[in-house]
């Protein structure tokens, strides 16, 4: 069995060729359960989160993620986040590769929502707009820029020196990177919104959006977390990348519902009915789209095999 580091899968992962691998299995299919959650409580701090991701092909492929969630490592000095996916033969059952799950994680959503623009932002959309300044943050700027020719970029986060310390370690040829403490007329004009962040409070108001914007929200992965305004769902067409798993798991999405401000039966698409065009993406020059992304096995078990192909 293969052990496939974090440097490895960082190399073999270019946004390019990731983003059309989500594109075909998205087309395509498998079987990908919705994530099981296991609270572990831990005496004297928060309990920690198991997370449990599985996919498969019948007769190709099986993977697993395996992720723990302990807020407490922060004091420790460690990640709160850390994994591990095991990718199996689907004809023998056996073991092929053991890989770094971080990584995998980092490359898989940023594609995810690189291949949602593809379809969603405006096709000469050129400013971007990072909210959040945490490990996601980079990988999502370099995903944006592999879809869309970006040629400025602002970075917003609640501490202004991590934002200045992120955007000066963007390197992108022929791109403007800056960071910004002004997050309401960053939003106003950008072409892309893309929010990453742990934030429990909405972040960007519906009534500072601009016509022909594209969303791209990937924080709030749990029900009690925001990082928009009910505003937002109301003004927006919206798009996720699974619908079961927004439906369960998107704050933002599941907030604006139980306000009355959206409506689920409204929901435009998901990436699998974008990537087989069936239904469609930007109607329209003006049009305000947003992505809702919560993740998806599915993705994990594409980016392990690419990773495997190409490491």
């Amino acid at each position: 069995m293969r052990v496939i580091s974090a440097a490895e899968v960082q190399a073999a992962l270019d946004f390019e060729t990731l983003v059309g691998r989500l594109r075909d299995v998205f087309r395509r299919g498998a079987e990908a359960p919705l994530r099981h959650h296991h609270e572990i409580p831990i005496t004297g701090e928060p309990a920690q989160t198991l997370l449990l991701m599985p996919a498969w092909q019948p007769g190709r492929y099986v993977g697993v993620k395996i992720v723990t969630v302990t807020p407490g490592n922060g004091g420790r000095g460690l990640p709160s986040v850390m994994g591990a996916y095991l990718l199996i033969d689907g004809r023998n059952g056996a073991p092929s590769a053991l890989i770094d799950g971080p990584m995998l994680t980092l490359r898989r959503t940023a594609a995810a929502s690189a291949l949602a623009s593809a379809y969603l932002s405006r096709p000469d959309s050129s400013k971007l707009l990072m909210i959040g300044t945490g490990a996601l943050a980079p990988h999502l700027i370099a995903a944006h820029a592999a879809v869309r020719s970006i040629r400025e970029i602002l970075v917003w986060g609640r501490t202004p020196a991590k934002a200045q310390r992120l955007a000066k370690s963007i390197k992108l040829k022929n791109v403007a990177v800056d960071a910004t403490d002004d997050l309401e007329g960053a939003v106003r004009g950008a072409d892309v919104v893309s929010c990453a962040t742990l934030s429990n409070e909405p972040l960007v108001r519906g009534d500072w959006l601009s016509p022909g914007q594209h969303l791209d929200l990937v924080g709030a992965f749990r029900p009690e977390m925001r990082e928009t305004d009910s505003e937002v769902f109301r003004r927006a067409r919206v798009f996720v990348d699974t619908r079961e798993g927004a439906l369960s798991e998107g704050g933002d999405l599941l907030q604006a519902i139980a306000a009355g401000a959206f409506d689920p039966a409204d929901l435009a698409a998901d990436l699998f009915e974008l990537t087989r065009g069936e239904r469609a993406g930007r109607r329209f020059y003006d049009q305000i789209t947003l992505f809702k992304s919560t993740g998806s096995a599915l993705e994990d078990l594409a980016a392990a095999q690419l990773t495997v192909e190409r490491a």
